[in-house]
């Protein structure tokens, strides 16, 4: 038996540094404390394919060293070296910093790192023996009270000396030049009138060419430095210079800027200030820069929040810059050359040369970072929500850009997981108030990818739990005390059937066309009673992020009352005529399950008492004749329906476990069932003669066992079951029908399950004769993984 992955939904974190790309096409980026892979050559492209641990904090910093190495930085103030043999990846790690580390910065073997302990600190890569590389600190620079907010590092124009760029809460930027092995400070640009919060230094392109450095501010614009060998007859300042601009370019420059004069309207200041820097060459000689205001970009309408100079791979030989900002956009900026009116010269003038993203301002708090991948062929940038945007260069002169498909996932913990009941698609709920439909899709080269189809629910509460009623209708709970019933609009029927995900009859296209929030709403709401005709026309590829979040949204159909607390829990029988659904509670008086038909959505029966504290799970027998509950009281309940009134009634009880019992599940057979506990115990439960239930089996693991599910038997009669933990971690038992042994078979570890607790663990409905199971789980991590399982045959 092994396992591979199948499929990772990832969000990226909310820092500008938090990914970067290498020189192959490998971009890696940083998700809740994982470091996630996205290749880009990949075909088809499966999006994320591996996860690295080892941090313990939020990955703050991503920044790739060679095509085989990167560093990465943490908000605990730790450094990670990570290196690829193959496809494996060992790291080492050191402690940085005291408190979060907030900018990274790489130059060939020179790492920066700022941290909120005030202070900037230097260090070197150094190759060890048997490929174990070392970070060893070299110079530690206090900022005295000021945080650095950007670090950025570079070569001087000819010559190997360093400069380090320090973006500074005082909104300076400091400049410290390295003379003699030490960085010193030289220099201090202003002018920004908010924080720089990104700063990049343009690569070298061509010998001779002077450095330039682009620094990003709240204050919505982007400052250019130029760094060049100081010559002092560039100093003097001639009017009838060829190279002057005149007064034409100077009036439409001063106009952009604002009412310039008007000091009480905050006009932003232009200083052209020349800053020499003196660097000590040897004991009788030194070399001497200087830094001067270049350019001032405006186009932004709110901060910018990340910078990023087209590589010097490129094919293309202009200039460009990618700005991303908290108002939904990613600009290209690149020089266009002006002829002047009083002389047949050009100078250069910066412009908006393309802009991508939303209209509209601060949607959803914007993009948080923007890179260059595949040698400045696409586009990329990451909002606020940690999905992907991505867009693509046409190989023509014309430089066409169009966008294309990208990756995503929850923001946050993923709560609630559940497969369709045909198993052609899978359902998630999560903190970030969203629930996400996956499903797969296969390529003409005969490869399958999952990608996300829809959002069908975008709330104003934390979603806890998710269950399909049928394949296009689900029920779900928040953090509230409604629970609410969402139906599949005649959109998401078309987007599935035309990706080959799934095939439904005539009758079911006979839907609303797709829904929308109405103004002043709450509810997502059908646009149309009537049903759609057959010209309406709907995309037949998989939707686009900003499509994701706004057009894929389903109809509520229903909302169900009855709880006086936050809903915790929920249930579907297999019938799917029934759902049960539990609420928060410390009194037997609120620690009930509420049961509803699904066909009036009336209460059925009374609610089912007996739990003293909160129900964590809620299971139903295959054949639906029986409720499994579990608790914080540490006791499981077990209720069975009585034949004649069909109503559900108390059968039996019992307080085994001695922590808070996590998760239950029925096996398909419906003849046990398990139940998982904090107190690192795992119990198989089987009915007696007399029908007693009595414990067949304890797995004890290692950490508290928090999820657990069955999976259904394959040709050799055998059924498994994956337990999840606290620590992230998924175990596979087996058993052969009819014995009552239970086989550990092997451990998907942290590498290819989570790095923390697995909140529900879901296996894909598949037939007997399946080579292979696939296995859903989601985390307190914030990931969701398929994975598949390949059988052994003996």
């Amino acid at each position: 038996m092994n396992v591979s992955t199948a499929y990772i939904a990832a969000s990226t974190n909310r820092f500008y540094q938090a990914a970067d790309a290498s020189l192959t096409s490998l971009i890696a980026f940083g998700s809740a404390n994982l470091v996630c892979l996205w290749d880009l050559v990949a075909d088809p492209d499966p999006g994320s394919y591996q996860t690295l641990p080892g941090h313990e904090g939020t990955v703050t910093g991503v920044k790739f060293i060679s095509n085989v190495s990167l560093i990465t930085a943490d908000d605990k103030g730790v450094v990670m070296y990570w290196r690829r043999d193959g496809s494996q990846w060992s790291s080492s790690n050191v402690q940085a910093h005291p408190k979060a580390i907030s900018s990274l910065c790489v130059h060939h073997e020179c790492l920066a790192t700022g941290s909120s302990d005030s202070s900037v600190k230097i260090w070197k890569v150094r190759a060890g023996i048997l490929k174990t590389d070392e970070v060893v600190e070299v110079q530690s620079i206090p900022l005295k009270g000021i945080y650095p907010l950007s670090v950025a590092l570079s070569s001087l124009p000819q010559s190997e000396n360093l400069i380090l760029a320090i973006a500074c809460t005082d909104r300076n930027i400091q400049i410290w030049t390295r003379s003699d092995g030490t960085f010193i400070r030289s220099a201090v640009l202003s002018g920004h009138d908010d924080w720089a919060r990104c700063l990049a230094f343009r690569p070298s392109l061509q010998e001779g060419e002077s450095l330039l450095l682009a620094s990003g501010s709240h204050d919505t614009t982007i400052r250019l430095w130029n760094i060049e060998p100081f010559k002092r007859d560039a100093v003097k300042y001639s009017a009838t210079s060829a190279d002057a601009l005149n007064d034409e370019l100077l009036d439409a420059f001063e106009a952009s800027l604002g009412e310039l004069a008007d000091a009480e309207e905050g006009g932003r200041q232009i200083s052209l200030k020349r800053h020499i820097l003196t660097i000590k060459k040897s004991a009788s000689s030194s070399q001497q820069f200087s830094i001067t205001f270049d350019a001032l970009l405006i186009g932004h309408e709110a901060g910018v929040t990340s910078l990023s100079w087209r590589p010097a791979t490129s094919d293309s030989s202009t200039t460009t810059l990618l700005s991303s900002s908290t108002d939904s956009s990613v600009i290209l900026w690149s020089p266009s050359p002006v002829l002047t009116s009083s002389h047949d010269t050009s100078t250069a003038l910066w412009i908006n040369r393309q802009r991508f993203g939303d209209i509209g301002g601060q949607r959803l708090g914007g993009f948080v970072g923007g890179l260059w991948g595949k040698d400045g062929s696409e586009a990329f940038a990451w909002g606020w929500s940690g999905s992907w945007r991505r867009w693509r260069c046409s190989a023509d002169e014309k430089e066409t850009w169009t966008e294309v498909h990208a990756i995503n996932g929850h923001c946050g913990p993923v709560r609630g997981i559940c497969w369709s009941p045909d198993g052609q698609f899978l359902i998630s709920a999560g903190l970030d108030q969203t629930t996400r439909i996956h499903g797969p899709i296969t390529h003409p080269n005969g490869h399958t990818t999952w990608h996300e189809l829809a959002r069908p629910q975008v709330h104003g509460y934390d979603l806890l739990g998710v269950n399909f009623l049928d394949n296009l209708k689900f029920v779900s709970i928040a953090d509230e005390k409604v629970a609410r019933v969402f139906e599949a609009p005649r959109s998401f029927i078309d987007v599935v059937e035309a990706l080959g995900v799934a095939r439904f009859s005539d009758a079911e296209h006979q839907r609303p066309s797709r829904a929308g929030v109405p103004p002043l709403g709450l509810s997502n709401k059908a646009t149309t009673d009537a049903p759609m005709s057959v010209d309406d026309n709907f995309p037949s590829t998989r939707p686009l992020e900003g499509e994701l979040a706004a057009t894929t949204l389903w109809p509520e159909v229903e909302k169900v009352f009855g709880h006086g607390y936050e809903s915790i829990t929920l249930a579907t029988s297999n019938s799917h005529r029934i759902v049960a659904i539990a609420c928060k509670s410390t009194s037997p008086e609120h620690s009930v399950i509420r049961i509803w038909d699904t066909e009036t959505w009336q209460p059925f029966g009374e609610p089912l008492v007996g739990h003293s504290l909160t129900v964590t799970r809620i299971a139903f027998s295959p054949d639906d004749q029986f409720v499994l509950s579990v608790s914080r009281d540490r006791t499981w309940r077990l209720f069975q329906k009585d034949n004649s009134t069909q109503y559900y009634g108390a059968v039996a009880a019992e307080k085994s476990h001695s922590r808070i019992i996590w998760d239950c599940a029925w096996a398909h057979e419906g003849d046990v069932f398990v139940t998982a506990s904090r107190d690192k115990t795992v119990k198989i439960w089987q009915s007696d003669t007399n029908r007693k239930w009595r414990a067949i089996a304890n797995i004890k693991v290692a950490e508290a066992a928090t999820a657990v599910d069955f999976s259904t038997v394959d040709k050799q009669n055998r059924r498994y079951l994956a337990i999840g933990l606290e620590t992230g971690e998924i175990l596979l038992y087996s058993n052969t029908i009819p014995t009552t042994d239970w086989m550990y078979q092997l451990t998907i570890d942290a590498g290819m399950a989570h790095v923390n607790h697995v909140h529900r663990l879901s296996w894909r409905p598949t037939p007997v004769e399946a080579p292979q199971k696939e296995l859903a789980s989601c985390s307190e991590d914030g990931t969701l993984k398929i994975v598949i399982v390949h059988m052994s045959m003996d």
